[in-house]
């Protein structure tokens, strides 16, 4: 069964467990029966991406005992009549690469493979952060990577064969990578090791050290990537609020005295306490979702038809932004998501709030959530409306 959810990957402990003890604290192995996540990517998916696509390095690279193997290696440029040199992977020299130890790496598979698309569309809605899943495959003993540390969250997902974890826990508090300084390396013994099997599941909160090596078989294994929101985020966030204030606008007293300076700078503390308050957090993290990106979903042929919708009520559509933030104001509803802020009446609540989530949904049910107040028609000309504001696609 492919997953679809967090539940589905933090199973059996539970979304509300992993949310209270477990996330930005430590790092939890979840077990799971083997082939589980067969179909999330198979063999048979990777070997489609490395034939179909122009993947430039580093987006396709290959790594060997702590260091990138070097692009010219294993693929070649080769003339194309429009698009100048494109590159093309070379099979006899790539797979004698990844027989000697290699490790293949692919970012960002969520916008190649659709099975990823839609659980890294889903787990966006569920942590409200933005996801980026990156594949790993590899044989033989050897690492690709020394011991190291990620500057966000990790949710590994194990999809076929084995691959050996050592964890060494943390040397430095949420570090940062643009940050006052770095993370001291780990001493001694790791903290953890196993052998994570395929239909298992790791968590690795930000700043905890691991190194990953080969079983001697194969290993394919998914990588979810979540950077979560931080202070510092917040007040870089802050800053470009300040930008409507003139006091902060304007220049500093450079050449001032000492008081005039001091003077100056109560005025500023007095600004950015003011909006310092108790609500600040809630309103920083409701402006990242609504301003957060779309789902790439363009939806040809129907979004390029003055229907915009398929006119088969059976079929499903997606709401192209998992983190959309929905509120009433008065009698209105307001959907903000992708930097817009959309007003309806009330009536269309129901729907919009079926929307929400990440997942595909019928037109039907969507006119079945509408109730006695939204018919059919109505509804749809709500999906249009949606669907020509770029916030809504045919799946």
């Amino acid at each position: 069964m492919t997953a679809r959810s967090l539940a589905d990957l933090v199973a059996p402990d539970g979304v509300g467990r992993f949310f209270e003890a477990v996330q930005g604290r430590t790092h939890l192995r979840f077990p799971g029966e083997r082939g589980r996540f067969a179909d999330l990517l198979p063999w048979s998916e990777v070997n489609r991406v490395l034939r179909q696509h122009r993947l430039e390095f580093p987006r396709l690279r290959l790594a060997r005992d702590g260091e990138v193997v070097p692009a010219h290696v294993y693929s070649e440029l080769v003339d194309t009549r429009r698009a100048g040199q494109v590159p093309r992977v070379l099979p006899g020299k790539f797979a004698e690469q990844m027989r000697g130890g290699a490790t293949l790496v692919l970012d960002s598979v969520q916008e190649l493979v659709g099975a990823v698309g839609d659980l890294a569309v889903g787990l966006e809605h569920e942590l409200r952060e933005r996801v980026q899943v990156n594949a790993y495959a590899g044989w033989g003993v050897t690492h690709g990577f020394d011991v190291h540390w990620d500057d966000h969250d990790a949710i590994v997902v194990q999809v076929s064969g084995r691959k050996r974890w050592r964890i060494h826990g943390f040397t430095r508090v949420a570090p940062m990578v643009r940050d006052v300084e770095l993370p001291p390396r780990p001493e001694g013994e790791p903290l953890d090791e196993f052998v994570l099997e395929a239909g298992e599941v790791l968590y690795l909160p930000r700043g905890c050290w691991h190194d990953v090596s080969a079983v001697g078989e194969e290993s394919l294994h998914l990588t979810i990537g979540v950077n979560r929101a931080t202070g510092v985020d917040l007040v870089a966030w802050l800053a470009d609020q300040l930008r409507g204030d003139e006091a902060f606008r304007g220049d500093l007293p450079r050449f001032g005295t000492a008081a005039e300076q001091a003077e100056h700078a109560a005025q500023l503390r007095a600004g950015l306490l003011e909006r310092l308050d108790d609500g600040v957090v809630a309103r920083f993290l409701a402006d990242r979702d609504a301003q957060a990106p779309a789902v790439e979903h363009v939806g040809l042929p129907w979004t390029a038809t003055s229907a915009m919708i398929p006119e088969d009520d059976g079929a499903e559509v997606l709401l192209l932004a998992p983190r959309a933030v929905l509120s009433r104001e008065g009698d209105a509803v307001v959907l903000a998501a992708v930097g817009k802020r959309l007003v309806f009446a009330g009536a269309a609540e129901p729907v919009l709030a079926a929307l929400l989530g990440g997942r595909a949904r019928t037109v039907t049910s969507l006119a079945e959530a509408g109730g006695p107040a939204l018919d059919r028609v109505t509804v749809r000309a709500l999906l249009g409306e949606l669907a020509a504001q770029g916030l809504l696609s045919p799946k």
